[in-house]
């Protein structure tokens, strides 16, 4: 792999450029220039979120239990869409730790981390990191997911929350897909601060913050009251007007999506080419000093409110400072 044209530090394998840029879409003063690559590169291409979509759509069609079915409770369409969520996770999850770390396919090229996942450390429960995270995202994640899911569906089956079509509004069909990832950033940014106050952080967030060298399956490794909030972003269907494949892509968003984020790598490659987005050098901040970059970069909370770091020293210290404060 030859693309290691960014620098590295005594802290890190690999990182971008420092300090970090600002890629939010709601930064000011506006630049259209900027908004019309941003929508580009995640709407107009085979972006993540564009094979989100895609994957939304043939599950709907193929694997999901219809809205006729979802109209009456029974344990069969239950069961299907729960056995559908666990495929796609074990799929997702499975196959980028098999390919980035059991494979190398990319070595060690766009990793963050000089580390492998952790081993024989009674931090873990098996005292493995894999099998812990494991353990949490199968045994509570996708349970919590899929209730999320199936209670949404009966709503939407049975009238009690606002259903569109594609055919009856093509126009907010297509925006509310463009739309979703920036509420799940917004839900996301202040679920997370307030898993930060030190109670919650010590009793229910701590668990997923065991993973200071994240792995694919520690995206939705979280204690069960974490999964609940988490998921809670789902109940935005319940007064938006959606339509399944807009609930699909957001359970995707938010569960398979999670281990995409967390490989601990930047990017797939592919003949030495970025194919993939997978996560960032700001989350990855997040998981190594906890007290900054509670959000991601499409929204500007952490900027906004003191609690970004930019990857630099600085950035460091101030939140070494800030996360001393706040447990004195």
């Amino acid at each position: 792999m030859s693309d290691q044209s960014h620098p590295t530090s005594k802290d890190w394998n690999y990182h971008p450029e420092l300090p970090l840029a600002d890629p939010s879409i709601f930064r000011w003063p506006p630049e259209p220039g900027f908004l019309v690559r941003w929508f580009g590169r995640n709407w107009l291409t085979l972006s993540e979120r564009m094979l989100m979509v895609i994957l939304a759509v043939v599950l709907w069609l193929v694997a999901y239990p219809s809205l006729e079915q979802a109209a009456t409770w029974s344990i069969g369409w239950v069961a299907q869409t729960f056995f559908v969520n666990l495929v796609m996770m074990v799929a997702v999850a499975g196959g980028l730790h098999w390919y980035f770390y059991m494979r190398q396919g990319q070595g060690q090229t766009l990793k963050f981390d000089r580390r492998g996942q952790a081993k024989g450390n009674r931090l873990w429960n098996f005292s493995n990191q894999v099998h812990d995270n494991m353990f949490w995202s199968l045994v509570s994640g996708i349970p919590q997911l899929t209730a999320f899911q199936v209670l949404t569906m009966w709503l939407m089956a049975n009238g009690y929350v606002p259903v569109i079509t594609l055919a009856g509004s093509p126009i907010w069909f297509v925006l509310w897909l463009i739309l979703l990832p920036i509420w799940s950033a917004f839900h996301f940014y202040w679920v997370h601060r307030l898993l930060h106050v030190p109670f919650l952080y010590r009793h229910v967030h701590s668990l997923h913050h065991r993973n200071v060298n994240i792995g694919p399956w520690s995206g939705i490794s979280m204690h069960p009251f974490e999964h609940l909030l988490y998921f809670s972003t789902l109940m935005v269907h319940w007064v938006v007007a959606s339509h399944p494949v807009h609930l699909i892509f957001h359970v995707i968003y938010q569960g398979p999506g999670a281990a995409m984020t967390h490989t601990g790598y930047e990017d797939l490659l592919i003949k030495d080419k970025r194919r993939l987005a997978l996560g960032t050098f700001y989350h990855q901040l997040h998981h190594r000093y906890y007290e900054c970059n509670y959000g991601n970069q499409e929204m500007p909370w952490d900027r906004w409110f003191g609690t970004f770091h930019n990857g630099t020293d600085e950035g460091t210290e101030a939140t070494r400072a800030r996360k001393k404060a706040m447990y004195e």
